[in-house]
C-alpha cells in the first residue's frame, strides 16, 4: 500500500494474530478472510492512499485521508461495536480492485459513515470520469456494500391525526343533588386520581371540619383540586378555609352565595395554586370559575388538570312559525307580530334566529334578496326586490334560553409528545434513534413529515413510538375502496454515505436557485465493472448539481445482468437516499439492472432515472419516491423559474414556454417503455409521479444504440400494483419526448426540451407486426391536482385501477396523429373512479383552495380552483373503452361543473364516435352529475374549439343513460341530431342513435380560414370549425363528426382554399355522404381518389371523378370512377365519397389505408368568400328525418338506483291543409300521452319526489285574459317539488298578467309570447337547470328527460 509516495510496512505480528483469530476455513464475512492487514491511517486530510496489486486491508478504526484509490488490491472495512467515520474526497477503485463492506451473507451490523469532503472550487484535479468527491467504480472494480437488512418501508395502518395523543384521560362530572365542595387527590408522576370526596359544607358545620382536616392529612406534594358546586358557602367555618388559605387560595374567604370556584394546587407549593372565583348572577344569567394548570410527569409527559364551576344557561329553539305566506308586499315574520299570533309560545329576549323555506332550503341559498332578518326584529322579505317578482315562503324560529342550573367538572389528559405509528408490516430492523418519513397523503407533497423514532417495550411488532406529533393528518386507511394509506419510508441506515457540505450555497450558477450547498457526493459505476452490490446503505447529500454525478449512478454499463455475464446480477437494494443535490439512482445506458426496496426523499430533479433512451429491461421493484422538487440539469428537471432563467443551448434570442419545454420534474422518469415498475409508490412530486417519456433517437453518449422511433413502438415492460399521489401535474404521464437536435433557426429550443411524441407498441418494435398492448394493471391515483393519469398510445389498457380526488381522473388520448397513426384501441376496465372522498384534508393557514365539496358538501382541499370542473373519466379524442368501471361521490354544486364522465376542456383536436361505455355503475353520483358536455363559462372559456362542439360518446347498454345504445352528443351539435333525440339540460347533451363516422378535411392555399359544415337536414343551425392547426400552418384540418347516408354542404369565411383532401374516417365499407363544396364563379376543378398507406407513407391512385350535368349522376360511385355536379348558381360542386374497402379493428382506415378524395381548384384572383348558404337553402334543404329507431327507456324497476329519468315530451303545433288549420297538443310522459282538449293553456303536473303524474288540468284563453285568480291560485296551491308541463292550443293569449305564472315556475322575465308554448317548469324553493320555455308561431316542442327525484344543487 504506497501512501504519499512511499509504502507503509504493517507489522508482522498482528498477521499473525490475524491468523490466530480467523478459522482456517474460508469465512463468511469478508473482515474475517485470512491474510488481511490491519489498517489504522490515522487523521490527515492529505494523505493518499494507493491500495496495490496483491494488498488486502483492513480498516479498523475512524479515519481521514485525501483520497483512497484501490488499484489492484482490496480495502475491507471491519464490522466493530465502535462506530466507524472514513472522511475522504475519493475513493476510486480501479481494475481488480474491490472494496467490501459486509455480504450477502454476512451484513455488515457496525455503524458506519464514509464521508466525502471537499469544496467545487478546491484545487485538486478532476478526474476525467468521476470529476471530485466521488466512490467511482472503474472498469474491473468490486464494489461489494451490504448493511442490515431493513425493512426499507410500508404503509400507515391506522390515520395518523395532528392533534396531541391524549394515551388517558378522566372525565368528571356533576350536576343537582351532589351540593358542596368536590375534592379530588390526584399523583403528580401519573395523573392519576387517588381520592375523591364530596363536603357539602352548605348543610353542616361538621362538613367543614371533616375538609378542614382531610385537606390538613393530605400527603406534601400532592394534587388537589376543589370545585363547589350549587352551593358551599353556608356553613364553610373559619378552620376550612384557614387550612384552603394555607394551601394558596385567596378567594375562599370571600366565598359568597352559589358562587363558582374552583382551586388547584400542589400540597407544600402555595405558588403553584391556580383559582378562580365568580359571583352568582340569579336564575336567568350564566356564571363560571375555571382553572386550568399543566403538571410534569415522572416519564417526562405532561398532563393538564381543568375544573369548571358554573351556572349554565341552557338553551333550546321554538317551533317553526309561518304567520304571513309569499303572497301580498311579500313575507313578513315580524317577532312583534308572532308574539300577538303565538302567544306564551316565544321568549321575551332571543339569542339567535333561524330562516329556512318549508323545503328546508335555508334563506341565503334560495336566490331571494333579504330586505331584514334579526333576532330581535324578526324576518321581512319583499316581492318587488326578487328578480322572478315573488318571494319564497319562508318560516322562522327562535333561540330560548332555560333557568339556569349548576355543573362542575373535572378533567385530567395526559398529553404526549410522541405518537404510535401503527404500520402493515412488522418493523424488522427498526431502532431507537432512527429516522422515518410519513408520506402526504394530501394534494400538497410538502405534508410529508419527518421523525425520530423512541424506545417503546410494550409496541406490537408493527408498531413504533416517534417524537412529536404530526402537524397533518395522515391517511391510514381505505377510503371509499382507495387504498390511501401513508407511506412510511425509513432513513436510517448502518452504513452512511454522506456528502459534507458549506452552510449555504456558492461559486455556481445553481446558487441562483438554491441558497444552500448542493456539492454534494456522488457514486458512479463505469462499463465493464467486475461486480457491484449495493444493499442496506443510507445516502445522505449526494449529487451535484452537474451532469453526470448522482447519488446512485450506472453509466453506459450495457447489460448488468446474466445477458452481460454477470452472476450474481447487479443489483442496488435496501438504500435510503435522501436530502439529495440531484436525483436518487441514475441508469444510463444500462440494461437488466434491479433496484428494490429503494426510498428516495427530498431530491432536486427526477429521482429514479433513466437517461438517454436505450436503457431496457430494468426493474424498480417496491421503491418508494417522495418529495421531488425541480432541479436545473435538464429542462425537464427545471420549474418555470429555472427554464426562463438558464438560456444554455438555447438558439440567441429564445424565451422558453415553461409548461411546454420544462416543469417536468417525475419520480420516476422512463425514457424506454421496456422497463418493469412493480409495487412502487410516487408520493409526491413537483410535477409528476411516473413519466413515460420517449427519445426518438438516443442521445448523448447512447448515440446510435437504436434506429429512429424505435422506443415509440416498444412495448412495454410490467407495470403492476404502483401507486402516484400527492404530485401536481400528474399521478403517471405516458406522453411526450425530449428535442434530440441541437437549437437552430427552425427550431430554437434547447436540446432535450419536451416536445410531443406518440406512443403505438408493436412486437419486436416493428409496425408490420401486431399491436402489443401496454398493460397497467391496478394502479392506484389519488390527490394530483391535475390528473390522475395522462396516457397516450396506441393501445393503452388498464385494469382493476383506482383514482380519487384527482383534478381529472384519467385522460386516454389516442396514440398518434392523423393519417399517419393507425387509430387506438384503449381500454379501462373493472376499475373505481372517486371524485371526492372522505378524505377532506384540513385546512391550513396556508390554504389556497378549500371549499365545499363531496357528497355531503362538507369543506374539503380542492385539487385546482374552487369552481374547478372535477372530472373522473375525461373522453378525448379516442376511440376508448370503458367497461364495468363504478363512479363514486361526483357531485356537482350550482358554479362547480363535476362529473363523473367529462370531456377535455379547450379542445381544438377531434372527437371520436367510437367512444363507448358499458357496464357502468354509479355511487353516490347524482343523476345530474353522471356526465357534463361544458358550457361557457369559468375552465371551459368560450366553448368555440373544434373538439368542444363534436364530443360524442356511446352508452351501449344504456348504463350512463339509461337508453342503451344511445349516443350522448353535445346539445348543439345539428349534424348528429335528428327529430327523435332527447335533450339532458343538466349534461348540456342530447341522448341520439344513429350511423356516425368523421370525415378530416384537409386545406392548402389558403390555410388559415374557418369552415361551416351544414347539414342538409338543418340548414339554420351550421357548425363553424376553426381548424386543429394554427392559422400559420401550411394546411389546416377540420375533423367534423358526421351522420352517414345524409348530405352536407361546406363553406369558407375566405375564398374557398385551392386544395381540399377529403379522408374518411372510421368509415365501413359502403358507408358514404353527400358533400356541395362552395367555391367561387370560374372555379375549375381536378378530383381524384387516392389510398394513402400509414406504414410505407405512400399514396397511390384508385380514380377519379369526372364531371356531370346531371346531379343525380354523383350517386352511383365506383371505386375507378365517380361524378362531380357544379352548380354553378348556388356555387356547389357536389360529389358523393364512399368507402370501398373493410375498415380494420380498432384502426381508423383499412388495411389497405385510408381512402380519400382531393380536389384541386383554379381559383379566380380576388375572389370573394365562398359562402354560398344564402343561395343553397331552402333549395337543397330537406326534412329531418331519424334512419335509426330510438332505443327504449330501461324500465326503472331493472335500474339499480334510487334515481332516474323522467322523459317528456312536449309539443303545441298546427297542421294545415289548404286554407283550413287545425291545431294539436299534447303532455307525453314515459310513453303516456295527454292531449290537449280545449284552447287556452294545459298544466301537466308530476310530483317531482317520484316521477307520478298528479293530475293534468286545462284553463281556457277566456280565464288568461283579465286577472288570472283561477290560474294563480291553483299554481300556489302546489306542493313544492312539482313539475309543471304547459302547452298551449289555438291562439294563446300572449300578454297579461297570466305570463307571472310562468315566471313563478321558473321562466325568464317574459316580454312576448307567440302563439304555440310549451314549457317546463318547477315550483319550489330553487329553479333547476332544466327549466325550459319553447315559443313559435308554428311548432313548440320540448322532448328531454328530467331527473327525478329533483335535488337541490348546492350554490357554491
Amino acid at each position: 500500500m504506497a501512501e504519499d509516495g512511499g509504502r507503509r510496512d504493517i507489522k508482522t505480528w498482528f498477521t499473525l494474530l490475524a491468523a490466530l483469530q480467523i478459522p482456517s476455513i474460508r469465512a463468511v464475512c469478508p473482515d474475517k478472510e485470512l491474510g488481511l492487514q490491519l489498517w489504522m491511517p490515522g487523521h490527515n486530510e492529505d494523505h493518499r492512499v494507493t491500495i496495490g496489486y496483491g494488498q488486502k486491508i483492513l480498516l479498523t478504526t475512524s479515519a481521514t485521508v485525501h483520497s483512497i484509490e484501490i488499484l489492484g488490491g482490496k480495502l475491507v472495512i471491519a464490522d466493530t461495536s465502535q462506530a466507524i467515520l472514513l472522511r475522504t474526497k475519493h475513493i476510486l477503485i480501479g481494475d481488480k480492485g474491490e472494496l467490501h463492506i459486509g455480504s450477502a451473507d454476512c451484513p455488515y451490523k457496525g455503524n458506519l459513515t464514509i464521508s466525502l469532503f471537499g469544496r467545487l472550487d478546491d484545487n485538486d484535479e478532476e478526474h476525467s470520469y468521476f470529476g471530485k468527491k466521488y466512490i467511482g467504480v472503474g472498469t474491473g472494480g468490486t464494489l461489494e456494500i451490504f448493511g442490515e437488512k431493513k425493512l426499507a418501508w410500508t404503509f400507515l395502518n391506522k390515520t395518523l391525526h395532528p392533534e396531541r395523543s391524549n394515551q388517558k384521560s378522566y372525565h368528571f362530572h356533576r350536576s343537582w343533588g351532589n351540593r358542596g365542595i368536590i375534592l379530588h387527590v390526584i399523583d403528580p408522576s401519573t395523573g392519576d386520581v387517588l381520592h375523591s370526596d364530596r363536603f357539602d359544607t352548605y348543610r353542616a358545620k361538621e362538613e367543614s371540619c371533616r375538609l378542614a382536616k382531610f385537606v390538613d392529612d393530605v400527603e406534601a406534594g400532592l394534587i388537589l383540586c376543589m370545585m363547589v358546586n350549587d352551593e358551599g358557602s353556608n356553613n364553610l367555618e373559619d378552620s376550612a378555609k384557614k387550612s384552603l388559605s394555607r394551601l394558596g387560595s385567596i378567594f375562599i374567604s370571600n366565598l359568597g352565595f352559589r358562587d363558582p370556584w374552583t382551586f388547584i394546587v400542589k400540597k407544600g407549593h402555595p405558588s403553584s395554586a391556580v383559582e378562580d372565583h365568580t359571583v352568582y348572577q340569579g336564575t336567568k344569567v350564566s356564571s363560571k370559575a375555571q382553572s386550568s394548570f399543566h403538571f410534569h410527569s415522572s416519564s417526562g409527559e405532561y398532563f393538564t388538570i381543568t375544573s369548571n364551576s358554573q351556572w349554565a344557561q341552557e338553551v333550546e329553539w321554538t317551533d317553526w312559525f309561518d304567520r304571513d305566506n309569499e303572497r301580498g308586499s311579500g313575507d313578513w315574520e315580524k317577532l312583534f307580530d308572532l308574539r300577538k299570533t303565538y302567544p306564551d309560545r316565544l321568549c321575551s329576549s332571543p339569542l339567535d334566529i333561524q330562516v329556512q323555506t318549508h323545503d328546508g332550503i335555508p334563506f341565503n341559498q334560495t336566490g331571494d334578496v333579504i330586505y331584514k332578518i334579526s333576532k330581535d326584529y324578526g324576518f321581512v322579505c319583499l316581492n318587488k326586490d326578487q328578480i322572478h317578482g315573488l318571494c319564497h315562503n319562508y318560516q322562522v324560529r327562535f333561540l330560548c334560553g332555560k333557568l339556569v342550573r349548576p355543573q362542575v367538572f373535572l378533567s385530567i389528559d395526559m398529553l404526549t409528545d410522541n405518537t404510535i405509528l401503527e404500520l402493515s408490516d412488522e418493523v424488522v430492523g427498526w431502532g431507537t434513534g432512527d429516522r422515518v418519513v410519513v408520506a402526504s397523503t394530501d394534494y400538497s407533497m410538502h405534508q410529508a413529515e419527518e421523525f425520530t423514532l423512541l424506545p417503546c417495550p410494550t409496541c406490537m411488532p408493527n408498531q413504533v413510538k416517534i417524537k412529536g406529533r404530526a402537524k397533518f393528518i395522515h391517511m391510514g386507511e381505505e377510503v371509499d375502496g382507495v387504498d390511501m394509506r401513508a407511506e412510511v419510508g425509513l432513513l436510517t441506515r448502518n452504513i452512511l454515505l454522506h456528502g459534507e457540505t458549506e452552510p449555504t450555497c456558492y461559486g455556481h450558477e445553481a446558487c441562483k436557485f438554491f441558497d444552500f450547498d448542493t456539492f454534494g457526493g456522488h457514486l458512479k459505476v463505469q462499463r465493464s465493472f467486475r461486480a457491484v452490490h449495493l444493499s442496506g446503505m443510507e445516502l445522505q447529500y449526494m449529487g451535484q448539481q452537474t451532469m453526470g454525478h448522482y447519488p446512485v449512478h450506472f453509466h453506459m454499463n450495457g447489460d448488468v445482468d446474466e445477458q452481460g455475464g454477470y452472476s450474481p446480477p447487479t443489483f442496488v437494494s435496501d438504500l435510503s437516499i435522501h436530502h439529495s443535490f440531484s436525483r436518487c439512482v441514475t441508469i444510463h445506458g444500462s440494461n437488466g439492472l434491479l433496484v428494490k426496496d429503494v426510498v428516495g426523499y427530498d431530491t432536486l430533479g427526477h429521482c429514479f432515472f433513466t437517461e438517454d433512451g436505450p436503457e431496457e429491461r430494468n426493474t424498480f421493484q417496491h421503491c418508494l419516491g417522495l418529495m421531488v422538487r425541480a432541479g436545473t440539469l435538464l429542462p425537464s428537471d427545471r420549474d418555470s423559474k429555472m427554464c426562463r432563467a438558464i438560456t444554455d443551448g438555447a438558439y440567441p434570442g429564445y424565451v422558453a414556454n415553461p409548461r411546454q419545454d420544462c416543469s417536468a420534474s417525475s419520480t420516476f422518469w422512463i425514457a424506454n417503455p421496456n422497463n418493469n415498475i412493480i409495487n412502487c409508490a410516487a408520493a409526491g412530486s413537483v410535477e409528476t409521479g411516473f413519466w413515460f417519456i420517449f427519445h426518438h433517437v438516443p442521445t448523448g453518449p447512447s448515440e446510435g444504440l437504436y434506429s429512429p422511433g424505435h422506443t415509440e413502438h416498444t412495448p412495454m415492460g410490467q407495470f403492476t400494483n404502483n401507486r402516484a399521489h400527492s404530485n401536481y401535474r400528474a399521478g403517471m404521464i405516458l406522453d411526450n419526448g425530449v428535442k434530440t437536435t441541437e437549437a437552430n433557426d427552425k427550431d430554437k429550443r434547447p436540446f432535450l426540451s419536451l416536445v410531443g411524441a406518440r406512443y403505438s407498441p408493436h412486437q419486436d418494435a416493428d409496425l408490420f407486426k401486431p399491436r402489443v398492448p401496454a398493460l397497467i394493471s391496478h394502479f392506484i391515483a389519488y390527490k394530483n391536482q391535475d390528473h390522475g393519469a395522462w396516457l397516450r398510445g396506441g393501445d393503452v389498457w388498464l385494469d382493476g385501477c383506482q383514482f380519487a380526488d384527482n383534478g381529472i381522473g384519467l385522460t386516454l388520448a389516442s396514440g398518434g396523429t392523423f393519417p399517419d397513426d393507425d387509430g387506438s384501441h384503449q381500454q379501462v376496465k373493472n376499475s373505481l373512479f372517486v371524485g371526492e372522498s372522505g378524505n377532506r384534508g384540513m385546512l391550513l393557514p396556508d390554504s389556497k383552495i378549500w371549499g365545499p365539496g363531496g357528497s355531503d358538501f362538507s369543506s374539503r382541499t380542492l385539487p385546482r380552483g374552487i369552481d374547478f370542473p372535477i372530472r373522473g373519466m375525461q373522453i378525448y379524442d379516442g376511440p376508448i373503452n370503458v367497461h364495468n368501471c363504478t363512479f363514486r361521490k361526483f357531485a356537482a354544486l350550482h358554479g362547480r361543473h363535476t362529473s363523473a364522465f367529462g370531456f377535455r376542456l379547450n379542445n381544438s383536436w377531434q372527437s371520436c364516435p367510437k367512444n363507448n361505455v358499458t357496464k357502468i355503475a354509479f355511487d353516490q353520483v347524482p343523476i345530474t352529475s353522471r356526465v357534463f358536455f361544458g358550457e361557457p363559462g369559468p375552465w371551459f372559456n368560450k366553448m368555440q374549439m373544434d373538439g368542444d362542439k363534436t364530443t360524442i360518446f356511446h352508452d351501449i347498454d344504456g348504463s350512463v343513460s339509461e337508453y342503451p345504445g344511445g349516443f350522448l352528443v353535445k346539445e348543439d351539435n345539428w349534424l348528429l341530431r335528428h327529430p327523435d333525440c332527447i335533450d339532458v339540460p343538466d349534461w348540456k347533451a342530447a341522448i341520439c342513435n344513429g350511423q356516425y363516422a368523421q370525415i378530416y378535411i384537409q386545406t392548402r392555399n389558403p390555410a388559415n380560414l374557418n369552415m361551416h359544415i351544414v347539414r342538409n337536414e338543418y340548414p339554420d343551425w351550421p357548425l363553424t370549425l376553426e381548424g386543429a392547426l394554427g392559422k400559420k400552418k401550411h394546411y389546416q384540418q377540420f375533423q367534423p363528426v358526421i351522420t352517414l347516408a345524409k348530405g352536407y354542404t361546406v363553406h369558407w369565411d375566405q375564398a374557398a382554399p385551392a386544395e381540399v383532401t377529403i379522408w374518411l374516417i372510421n368509415f365501413n365499407k359502403n358507408d358514404w355522404i353527400s358533400l356541395g363544396i362552395c367555391y367561387p364563379q370560374g372555379t375549375t376543378f381536378t378530383i381524384i381518389a387516392d389510398t394513402h398507406n400509414r406504414l410505407t407513407k405512400k399514396t397511390y391512385r384508385t380514380g377519379v371523378f369526372v364531371r356531370t350535368t346531371q346531379r343525380e349522376k354523383i350517386n352511383p360511385s365506383h371505386l375507378t370512377k365517380g361524378y362531380y355536379y357544379w352548380e354553378e348558381s348556388t356555387g356547389l360542386i357536389f360529389l358523393k365519397v364512399k368507402a370501398h374497402n373493410e375498415r380494420e379493428q380498432f384502426a381508423f382506415c383499412s388495411v389497405k389505408g385510408c381512402e380519400r378524395v382531393k380536389i384541386t381548384a383554379t381559383i379566380p384572383e380576388e375572389s370573394p368568400p365562398s359562402n354560398c348558404l344564402a343561395k343553397a337553402y331552402p333549395k337543397h334543404a330537406e326534412i329531418p328525418v331519424a334512419d335509426v329507431v330510438m332505443p327504449k327507456k330501461i324500465p326503472n324497476s331493472r335500474l339499480h338506483s334510487p334515481e332516474h329519468f323522467l322523459e317528456v315530451k312536449l309539443e303545441s303545433y298546427n297542421i294545415r291543409f289548404y286554407h283550413i288549420k287545425e291545431d294539436f297538443a299534447f303532455t307525453e310522459v314515459n310513453g303516456r300521452k295527454w292531449y290537449q282538449q280545449e284552447d287556452g293553456v294545459q298544466l301537466t303536473i308530476i310530483d317531482g319526489h317520484n316521477g307520478n303524474v298528479v293530475e293534468s288540468k286545462g284553463f281556457r284563453n277566456s280565464i288568461l285574459q283579465g286577472v288570472p285568480a283561477q290560474l294563480e291560485n291553483y299554481v300556489n296551491g302546489l306542493k313544492d317539488c312539482s313539475i309543471v308541463l304547459v302547452t298551449s292550443k289555438g291562439r294563446l293569449v300572449t300578454r297579461g298578467s297570466w305570463t307571472k305564472v310562468l315566471e313563478r315556475l321558473g321562466a325568464n322575465k317574459i316580454i312576448n309570447l307567440k302563439e304555440k308554448l310549451a314549457f317546463v317548469g318547477f315550483k319550489g324553493s330553487f329553479y333547476p337547470d332544466w327549466v325550459k320555455l319553447e315559443i313559435s308561431n308554428d311548432q313548440a316542442k320540448i322532448h328531454q328527460v328530467l331527473p327525478v327525484p329533483i335535488v337541490y344543487k348546492m350554490k357554491l
